[in-house]
Order: structure tokens, then C-alpha cells, then sequence
């Protein structure tokens, strides 16, 4: 198949086409929908893998997570084991401080047990679902806090149990607006706190994210909420000590724990470096099941091409044995078909990218954080996915057009 006939295939594609737009556009509507899907999703993946990573970094390479269970980028439920699983406590954390020689500081966060709704109030200015936590003066060291107004609180202020509250920037634009917010009394659950100070938004935050955080004094959180026992440990080792310092932590939980050397871990630890694995791995799941799904579209789509091709087939049969009466090979019909077929969906496909790029734009704009944009490998995938179910379901139409007798063909009404 030379050149020319490659061109000459597609000239005749494009003009069927343009003959019956609608039809064309119904038959390769699947298409349209399996490829944009690839394109859109390819595109916020991406989105969400750059932020998520700046997001887990922001934490510091040095730093790791505890917790009682795995807690971040999780996929599946908690086992029955897990959720008999005891919390973590304060003393935990001051063991880790005392008997971990690689560990630079250590801060709890304890979550409130309130089972309502948290809010916070300044004269008529009310903020609901606030992330309500408690914790201590090394919160700030723990997650690279930058302080916008005022100060952290003291352990002197946490052992007195003092009604002080900070406000993440968030929670105090929608309270206080540019006024000033240090030493104002606020509402918290009824309760009134003094405003020590207003941290700032955290450089990278997840899509969508505000800055909802209201940090208590630990005790002070333990006297408003007796009950409470979720912590939840930030533990930030010296200056390339990380891998010591995981060893140590363990070693240190697992005596306090009081496990046996045969049993399992029943806490987890991680760093910024492992969570943007599970992410990746979890993402890679989601991006799997789109593909599935995008799959039903094209599966759609390729049944309508064969199906318009086979109409065409049987619509252009005179022409079919004119072809073949003057010279024309069963390859030469079975290419042609095939380009038309590869060129309608190619033209599907073009669409597709189209209106995947349309979705990825639509995201950025309602999510200024997420830094959509369409990699070279999703389009490159929607052209190569689009013409390969043009030529895969234009196979059975081609075929019946090479079979045909021509001088059957030339007698056909």
C-alpha cells in the first residue's frame, strides 16, 4: 500500500464523514468518552500526584508518623485486629524523648472524643468543622509551622491548663477578617479561649484543603475532653539519623506496648518518602479501574464503527466490485476499509482529547491547588488507544468487503 492510496483512503474517510455528521458522531461516541476519560483522569492524576507530594514533603524530610494503625492513602478496611488495637499515649511520647537518642523532638496530637460537630464563634462570626486537636509547644518544630501572628503556647501554659487557643489562617480570615485576632476571646464548644497567636497556611495543602486547624494546650484538650485517647505522634529525628531514629522508635513502642519478640508490630510508622509510595500505589489502583472503565466506552464505540462500516459495506457494494473489476487486490479493499475505519475513530479520538482537556481545565479552575495539566503520554495513549479500535473492530467489515465476488458485486441494487 503506497502513499497515495493511504491519502486517497483517508480523503474518502473524511467526506463519508462529512456526508453524515450525526451518524458519525453517534458511532463514535464511545470512543469519544474512553479516550477524554484517559485524558482527564491521566491529567488530575498527575494533578494530585504533584500536590500530594509537596503536600507529604512540607512535613519534612527528617520527620516521621505514628499512629496505632495505618492511617494515610489507605486501601480496604481495618482489620478486625486493628480496631482492637490500644491508642497511643502521652507517655509513649515521652519515652520515645527520653530513651531515643536519634530523635531530635516529639509531639502528641490528640483528637478530641466529641461526636457532634466542633465550631468556634467571635461575636457573631461562626466557623464549623474546625480540626479541633491538642498537642505541644513542639508542634511548631514538628510540622515546619511559620507563625503569622502572635506566638505558639508555652509548656508553661500547657501544664497550667490555660484556656489559649492558635488559629489556623483560615479559620481566622473567616472570624476576624483583617482585624486583629491576638488576645481576642473566642468560642470554642461553649467554652472561651484567649488567641496566643495565627499560623500560617502550610506552603502545600491537599486540593480544596482550608486551613481549619485549632490547636489547644494538650491538657487544656484533656480537661475539655477527659474521654479523649486518640494521639497521634510527630516525631522528627536529627540530621540524617532517620533510619536510627524508625529503629529506635520501634524498639521503644514495642517494649512499652508490651509485645512479645514473636508478634507483629500494632502501631505503624512512616515517613513522608513512604506515604508518597502508598499514594502512588493507591493512585495506580484508581487509574486501573478508570482504564477498565474507559474501556466499556470504547468497547461501545468500536461495536458502533463496526457496525457503520458494515452498513457502508453493504451500501457501497457496486463500488466494491468496480474496484475489484479494474485491478484491485483483496489487500487493497481490506487496507482501504481499514483506513476509513482507523480514520473515524481517529477522528473520535481527536475529540476525546479535546474534551478530556476540557475536564482537566474545568478542575484546575475549581481546585486552584491542583496543578492539572495534560501529559504527553495520556494523548499519545487516547491516539494510539482510538486507532487501534478503529482497526481491530474494522477487521470483520474489510473482510467481508475483500470476500466479495466481483461480478456479484457489480449486479447488486
Amino acid at each position: 500500500m503506497n502513499w497515495t492510496t493511504l491519502t486517497s483512503g483517508f480523503r474518502i474517510a473524511l467526506s463519508n464523514i462529512r456526508a453524515a455528521k450525526m451518524r458519525a458522531f453517534l458511532t463514535v461516541l464511545g470512543v469519544i468518552m474512553g479516550t477524554g476519560t484517559i485524558i482527564a483522569v491521566g491529567s488530575i492524576l498527575v494533578g494530585m500526584n504533584g500536590a500530594i507530594t509537596e503536600v507529604v514533603k512540607g512535613f519534612g524530610s527528617n520527620t516521621m508518623i505514628v499512629f496505632k494503625f495505618r492511617a494515610a492513602f489507605r486501601v480496604g478496611r481495618l482489620s478486625p485486629e486493628e480496631w482492637k488495637r490500644k491508642p497511643l499515649t502521652l507517655e509513649n511520647a515521652r519515652a520515645i524523648a527520653e530513651r531515643c537518642p536519634s530523635v531530635e523532638a516529639v509531639s502528641p496530637f490528640l483528637w478530641p472524643d466529641f461526636r457532634g460537630i466542633s465550631k468556634i464563634r467571635y461575636k457573631s462570626n461562626e466557623v464549623y468543622q474546625i480540626q479541633l486537636g491538642g498537642t505541644d509547644e513542639s508542634y511548631p518544630a514538628s510540622y515546619n509551622v511559620e507563625m503569622l501572628h502572635g506566638r505558639f503556647f508555652t509548656d508553661m501554659e500547657n501544664r497550667r491548663r490555660t484556656n489559649v487557643v492558635i488559629l489556623g489562617e483560615d479559620v481566622y480570615k473567616s472570624l476576624f477578617g483583617q482585624a486583629t485576632a491576638v488576645n481576642q476571646s473566642v468560642e470554642i464548644n461553649g467554652r472561651h479561649f484567649e488567641v496566643l497567636g495565627v499560623m500560617k497556611r502550610p506552603a502545600a495543602t491537599f486540593p480544596g484543603q482550608e486551613d481549619r486547624r485549632t490547636l489547644l494546650p494538650y491538657f487544656t484538650m484533656k480537661k475539655m475532653f477527659p474521654s479523649a485517647r486518640e494521639n497521634m505522634l510527630s516525631v522528627v529525628a536529627k540530621e540524617g539519623k532517620l533510619a536510627a531514629a524508625m529503629d529506635e522508635v520501634r524498639v521503644v513502642l514495642r517494649q512499652e506496648r508490651r509485645l512479645r519478640y514473636d508478634e507483629p508490630d500494632n502501631f505503624w510508622i512512616s515517613t513522608p518518602d513512604q506515604m508518597i509510595e502508598d499514594f502512588h500505589a493507591m493512585t495506580s489502583t484508581v487509574a486501573l479501574v478508570m482504564v477498565v472503565l474507559s474501556s466499556i466506552g470504547l468497547l461501545v464505540g468500536g461495536i458502533g464503527v463496526m457496525n457503520i462500516m458494515l452498513v457502508s459495506v453493504t451500501e457501497r457494494t457496486k463500488e466494491i466490485g468496480v474496484r475489484k473489476a479494474v485491478g484491485a487486490r483483496r489487500l487493497d479493499i481490506i487496507l482501504q476499509f481499514l483506513t476509513e475505519a482507523a480514520a473515524l475513530t481517529s477522528v473520535g479520538g481527536l475529540l476525546g482529547i479535546f474534551f478530556g482537556w476540557i475536564v482537566s481545565l474545568a478542575a484546575g479552575l475549581l481546585f486552584p491547588s491542583l496543578p492539572t495539566h495534560v501529559p504527553l503520554w495520556a494523548v499519545t495513549a487516547g491516539i494510539l488507544v482510538s486507532v487501534g479500535v478503529g482497526l481491530f473492530f474494522g477487521i470483520w467489515p474489510a473482510g467481508k468487503a475483500a470476500r466479495l465476488d466481483p461480478v456479484e458485486a457489480l449486479r447488486y441494487e
